[in-house]
């Protein structure tokens, strides 16, 4: 059975010229050495595994508070479905308005073998910073298997 995992899509509108609205859009960029040097098409929704007796819901919002830093702001949770990656693993996530500063991310920790066959184990943080992206730029930056999550939302949001 392929892997489950769940997460939160946090956005945010504000005010532009008269009569227009700018609604960004939290990424998250995968830490550890793989990812140091990537950009474009790796950012992520915060989101972590649950298994078959955890709610999505429940297992977004505890994920959002280990890879963020900060537990998931109150208010409606739209659900925007699942999709599946590359890999196999299907991705089920929730929108959730709110607000956050992004220098203030603090991620949980993982280990890993590091450089490769060396017998040493280093510590890397899961998320390794955020950001702010409008829907055109996330669709950019995001894995492409979750990029329908942003074009859910902005068809919520119209």
């Amino acid at each position: 059975m392929p892997k489950q995992s769940a997460g939160i899509l946090l956005y945010r509108q504000s005010a532009g010229s008269p009569g227009v609205t700018t609604v960004e859009v939290l990424l998250a960029h995968p830490g550890g050495p793989f990812f140091s040097r990537k950009d474009r098409g790796c950012w992520t929704i915060p989101k972590g595994e649950y298994d078959d007796g955890e709610a999505a819901l429940v297992a977004a919002e505890r994920e959002f508070l280990e890879e963020i830093g900060s537990p998931v702001p109150p208010g409606a949770r739209l659900d925007l479905g699942e999709v599946r990656q590359a890999s196999g693993k299907r991705v089920r996530a929730y929108a959730v308005e709110g607000d956050l500063e992004p220098e203030n991310v603090s991620s949980n920790l993982f280990e890993m073998e590091w450089p490769p066959s060396s017998g040493q184990m280093e510590w890397f943080p899961e998320v390794d910073r955020a950001e702010w992206f409008p829907f055109d730029e996330a669709i950019k930056r995001l894995n492409p298997a979750q990029v329908p999550f942003v074009e859910r939302l902005a068809d919520r949001l119209s």
